[in-house]
């Protein structure tokens, strides 16, 4: 039993230095910014690699047309596309994170974590997403 003791130092290492890196990987995404947009670039929605809120702005026209339903739904539009994109350059910081090492199911797991925000369209990252007018 005690022959083993030298593989659980090592082991106890690696596990220190995966939660040095896991650190290091929370503050990247604390510090990187994506945009998701609605509308034509009317309404956007800014959000941290946390999938943190930071910043909405809505093209001051947008209010004047006094639509509140339309301005509500592109809104929630905006913020699933940017939540979308934040939950993608998460799933990239954890594959890079755990690079090297063998996880069996890794990549179900963040298909299914990170996956895409149902009710979401567009034309992909970076894309915009809009919603028609309603009539």
């Amino acid at each position: 039993m005690l022959k083993d003791l030298p593989g659980l130092g090592a082991l106890f290492r690696q596990a220190q230095e995966f939660g040095t890196r896991l650190h290091a990987m929370t503050d990247e995404l604390r510090n990187q910014r994506v945009v998701g947009s609605a509308g034509g670039g009317m309404v956007e929605i800014e959000v941290n690699g946390l999938v943190e809120v930071l910043r909405c702005r809505v093209d001051p026209s947008m209010v004047s047309q006094n639509d509140r339903e339309l301005l509500e739904d592109l809104i929630v539009v905006a913020v699933n596309q940017a939540i979308s994109k934040a939950k993608e350059l998460h799933a990239e910081k954890v594959r890079g994170l755990t690079s090297g090492i063998p996880l069996p199911g890794l990549e179900q797991a963040l298909a299914k974590f990170f996956g895409g925000v149902p009710g979401a369209q567009g034309d992909g990252p970076g894309g915009d997403m809009d919603i028609p007018h309603k009539t």
